[in-house]
């Protein structure tokens, strides 16, 4: 970013007016206008910007997205910012009304050049919104623009641009993400490996990627090779081919090698040309008339029409009529490409026309080659035998298929159309679009009684009730549905998910790329592992690699999706793997939307994309993973819920609370060896292996990328610890951080300099004993008053006593506080109730389920899971914590 000094020289060197640098300073100063969202259509995200050193906002990532990644990677720009504050547009409505618009742009840009204002739109928007507001938006020269917004922008010396998704180059985009891991860091790859890839590159210029890793396997990686390309030290056209294919991509020393190398400096040639094959036989057209050259002598070229007629052109006449285009043949290069009539008539075709096709054809090319004559041979009558050859020869000469002579025009005989009047017919399409595809939701026979009474009210006739109801199935189905029932409903009949066009793929080109994480609830019944008394459902979080379908990690519990199952599922999937993510996809729930989330993604460089309500699609590949394990694993378990669905059928006898028998430690191992085992090694119908080859085999073509492992330290559980909903606390003199109703207490807050400041502060949610404060630089445990009460305690767990305590005294007063100490009591009284001990029993499962992994307890085991190297203890002020207390302590409080 520019500093003060750098930016003032930039206003002088371009002579930006008072308003000018106003509106800039304001633009730097403030926070983003909105926080966007994708809406029912978009996928929106954030994006943990280098150039920036701040999360972007991109509300599409198709569009906005694509924008990110030319401006992170564009040397000419400078800054750039999301969502800057609202414009004033004012523009002739096509009604001719005046309109003053409030108008938020996506990105503010400063460049080199200028500075200015940038709009985001898919080519098919802005065709849409042109020919409603053609005043606002237009193209001009191949180029689109928003005429008020530069009206706005010249005076004060910027610039308004539109930016089309016709122009992204999905090439770049996918190339861009794929080294996205490399940018931006220094690299750790040793001069000598780097001087032996570039002598390598430097003696083959133009050498493909693939035969450079084979050349330097023995003593280079494809890391090395990637990073030397993310720093500029070799050169690849990455507009031109994709990394996943390094058999097509091109490696040179510079881009001046490359330049000469390529002659015309990567410009590729129009497209193909299509050009005569001169050969007795072959077909050409002439004047939007097909012709066939009969002969091709020393000077002329003989021609026969579709009529039988013969023309004979001078052959330098003929090879200037092609070179010019009024000449037409078959390519040289390529594929013929179809007559779009023979693709029509052999697939309108029925399999019976088909079958007497092939029969016809049979008989015709052995008339043809002298084997079978009209008078003997041929199973029908020589005048039939005679047609079917002339209607072949016909069509051979027309279409270039002489099969297509011999299908019959049985399907096309009679008069097929309608025999209403058209009066009746527009009366009729005007109901089913104002009357029958309503959200009333009118049945077909109440809509066409209404469309009768109306039809006898003008005077024409009215259709039969059959004929109107197969007026409306001929209807769009999702328009229709879409009408009726709503988006949500006309879900289900939209067209499934095609990348028809050059995109990023949808699933990512290697491993670790893209992940998804969702929540869902299982089907089946637990039990408490030291009473057997039921617990509930429990809910299951995975996260899901999309290239190789594996599943990363997933966390297990009893408490509904939260901030809590977010942080587990990274803590599992860094605890199992060193990394994750580059791109975290997740739906629209709350928890995704936390602050900390958000802090964590962007503190390991993740970027988070949110898919549109209720499009379930998007999420396809982890929607499956769990109804896979529902189907594959669950539902053959005892307890499981499968019956509940036919509420009517369910007895005492059969009622799944009856018959758990699992409880969650037990489901927890059995589910980790369905995943990580069984699921794991099991060939996908997709892949065409199993996950964990398809994830291994991505790996090692795409580089391991270790640079990315994230040690599983006591930094990295800080940062997937919560934060309050303010992120910061003051330090009361003498009493500590309040937080959640509970002051904690570290010997640093005694500090002069500490006392009355405001400092960061995280909480644990599976012990409300202790928080972290972050003071004087570093991470500090806190210990909280009555310790020994709350230590083991889980955050809900306090929380579901002190709205226990609100409830027991809002009939007396209002605004009851509630205090340490009353919660305390209440936590050890014997009238503790249902609620808080059912809570209790499942915190306990949970803890007891997780704690061999993870470490999932109370204390400082939480930050230091068994089998893994913590990277140091916590830092603290206080005495060692007392232990929890133990099951048969928290029965005796019942």
């Amino acid at each position: 970013m520019l500093s003060e000094v750098e930016l003032s020289d930039w206003f002088q060197r371009l002579a930006i007016p008072e308003q000018g640098r106003a509106a800039i300073h304001q633009v730097r100063s403030s926070d983003p206008a909105r926080r966007v969202g994708g809406g029912h259509r978009n996928v929106s995200g954030r994006y943990p910007s280098r150039k920036m050193g701040v999360t972007i906002q991109f509300e599409s990532h198709r569009v906005e997205l694509a924008e990110i990644y030319e401006m992170e990677h564009d040397v000419d720009l400078l800054e750039y910012y999301d969502q800057p504050p609202s414009i004033k547009l004012d523009y002739q409505a096509a009604s001719g009304k005046r309109l003053g618009v409030i108008h938020t742009a996506d990105y503010f840009t400063i460049r080199n050049d200028g500075a200015g204002w940038v709009e985001c739109k898919t080519e098919e928007e802005l065709v849409h919104l042109s020919e409603r507001s053609p005043n606002r938006y237009r193209l001009e020269d191949g180029r689109w623009r928003c005429p008020p917004g530069e009206v706005y922008a010249e005076p004060l010396g910027l610039s308004y641009t539109v930016r089309s998704s016709r122009d992204v180059n999905w090439v770049y985009q996918a190339n861009v993400q794929f080294l996205e891991d490399y940018f931006g860091d220094p690299g750790a790859v040793p001069s000598a490996k780097a001087e032996i890839v570039r002598s390598h590159v430097a003696a083959q210029p133009g050498i493909t990627m693939d035969d450079l890793f084979a050349t330097v396997a023995g003593c280079c990686s494809r890391d090395d090779v990637f990073w030397l390309i993310a720093q500029d030290r070799l050169f690849v056209d990455i507009r031109a081919e994709r990394f996943v294919e390094p058999s097509k991509v091109k490696v040179f020393p510079d881009a001046i090698t490359a330049s000469i190398g390529n002659g015309a400096g990567f410009q590729r040639l129009p497209g193909d040309t299509a050009e005569c094959i001169v050969a007795p036989g072959s077909i050409v057209t002439w004047d939007s008339r097909p012709w066939r050259i009969l002969n091709l002598g020393q000077t002329t070229v003989s021609l026969l029409g579709e009529d039988q007629s013969i023309s004979e052109l001078p052959l330098l006449g003929f090879e200037a009529l092609v070179k010019t285009g009024r000449i037409l043949g078959t390519r040289l290069n390529g594929p013929t490409v179809p007559n779009p009539e023979t693709l029509e008539r052999i697939s309108n075709a029925s399999e019976a026309e088909l079958r007497r096709a092939n029969d016809r054809y049979k008989w015709v090319c052995q008339f043809l080659q002298g084997n079978v004559s009209e008078s003997e041979g041929a199973p029908v009558p020589s005048r039939t035998l005679r047609r079917w050859v002339s209607r072949y020869r016909k069509a051979e000469l027309v279409f270039g298929s002489g099969f297509l002579g011999l299908l019959s025009d049985i399907a096309r005989r009679g008069n097929a159309s309608s025999k209403l009047p058209e009066a009746t017919t527009l009366l009729m399409n005007e109901f089913i679009d104002k009357d029958y595809e309503t959200l009333k939701q009118k049945t077909k026979r109440t809509s066409w009684l209404a469309l009768r009474l109306e039809c006898e009210g003008r005077g024409i006739i009215a259709p039969s009730y059959k004929t109107y109801s197969l007026a409306i199935r001929r209807r769009p189905g999702l328009e229709q549905t879409l009408k009726r029932r709503g988006h949500r409903a006309a879900y289900a009949k939209e067209a499934f998910y095609w990348e028809l066009d050059l995109k990023t793929p949808r699933h990512g080109d290697r491993p670790f790329e893209i992940g998804h994480i969702d929540h869902t609830e299982l089907d089946i019944e637990l039990v408490c592992s030291l009473t057997g008394r039921p617990l509930d459902r429990p809910w299951l979080t995975i996260l899901t690699d999309a290239f190789s379908r594996r599943v990363l990690a997933f966390y297990l519990t009893f408490d509904a999706p939260s901030h809590r199952s977010c942080m587990m599922v990274l803590r599992e999937c860094v605890y199992r793997h060193g990394r994750l993510p580059q791109i975290v996809v997740v739906d629209g729930g709350r928890e995704f939307g936390s602050t900390y989330f958000e802090t964590l993604l962007a503190r390991y460089r993740c970027t988070k994309k949110t898919r549109p309500p209720a499009k379930a699609r998007f999420g396809s590949v982890v929607e499956r993973m769990f109804g896979t394990a529902n189907t594959q694993f669950i539902h053959n378990l005892r307890g499981n819920t499968q019956i509940t669905r036919c509420v009517r059928q369910v007895t005492k006898g059969v009622n799944p609370k009856g018959q758990a028998v699992w409880a969650l430690k037990e489901l927890q191992d059995h589910l980790a060896a369905y995943f990580y085992e069984v699921y794991d090694t099991m060939d996908h119908r997709a892949l065409g292996q199993s996950p964990r080859e398809a994830y291994h085999a991505g790996l090692a073509s795409t580089g391991d990328r270790t640079h990315r492992i994230i040690p599983y330290d006591r930094e990295f559980m800080i940062y997937t610890l919560p934060a309050t909903a303010r992120g910061t606390a003051k330090v009361s003199p003498g009493r500590g951080v309040k937080v959640h109703h509970l002051y904690y207490w570290c010997d640093s807050f005694q500090r002069p300099e500490i006392e009355k400041s405001h400092v960061e502060v995280r909480y644990d949610p599976f012990d409300a004993g202790i928080i972290y404060a972050f003071v004087e630089n570093r991470w500090i445990e806190c210990i909280g008053e009555y310790h020994h009460v709350f230590q083991g305690h889980s955050r809900k767990e306090v929380m579901l006593a002190a709205e226990e305590l609100r409830k027991r005294r809002q009939n007396h007063f209002q605004g009851f506080p509630v205090t340490a100490k009353k919660l305390a009591e209440l936590l050890k009284a014997a009238e503790i109730t249902e609620g808080i001990l059912k809570q209790r029993l499942r915190d306990l499962e949970v803890a007891r389920a997780h704690s061999d992994i993870r470490g999932a307890t109370a204390g400082p085991s939480l930050l230091s899971p068994s089998g893994r190297d913590s990277g140091g203890s916590l830092d603290t002020d206080s005495e060692e914590r007392q232990d929890s207390p133990t099951a048969p302590q928290i029965y005796a409080e019942l």
